[in-house]
């Protein structure tokens, strides 16, 4: 829109009963439905793969080329590439973004993005975690070790948990 014109058009959805919202509501209804934010969840260091955006990449048909793709395929090849799963956690707290993970016997890993969850009346986050085969982890939360269970993303879809198993 025209940058004269904004005052008039907030005036307007204001008395149209649309309720503003800051970054705060943005960020928690982001997380809740487990969507990467460029600069924290992923940028250009990171890959798709590694921001649990695999999905958008078009392998088939198996001749099709991409820029980029030699490079990809050796990642998805590497069975240490990190995850990128969905947190809940499971003590008193709140996880925020690059909090330390630690997978005990497997190594480390860093919260991307992380808060309250108001749906769910828990603190989520979303983070790159060590591969492996495991369902729990702990963060370092000031220097204590919280407990962390990896769960399924998105968290909320269409106003619906979809955390299995207690809350």
């Amino acid at each position: 829109m025209p940058a004269a014109r904004a005052g008039e058009i907030w005036d307007q959805l204001l008395a149209a009963g649309v309720a503003p919202c800051g970054l705060g509501a943005r960020d928690t209804l982001r997380l809740e439905a487990a969507m990467n934010l460029y600069g924290s969840d992923m940028d250009e260091t990171v890959s798709p793969l590694e921001a649990g955006m695999g999905w958008t990449i078009a392998w088939e048909p198996q001749d099709r080329d991409f820029i980029g793709r030699e490079k990809l395929e050796e990642k998805r090849a590497d069975a240490t590439l990190q995850r990128f799963v969905g947190l809940l956690l499971e003590d008193k707290g709140v996880l925020r973004n690059h909090q330390r993970i630690v997978v005990e016997g497997v190594g480390e890993g860093e919260i991307t993005s992380g808060g309250f969850s108001p749906t769910i009346d828990r603190s989520i986050a979303l983070a790159r975690v060590p591969a492996g085969d495991y369902q729990n982890a702990q963060v370092d939360v000031r220097g204590k070790l919280l407990n962390v269970r990896i769960v399924p993303t998105p968290f909320v879809r269409n106003g619906k948990i979809r955390i299995e198993g207690e809350l």
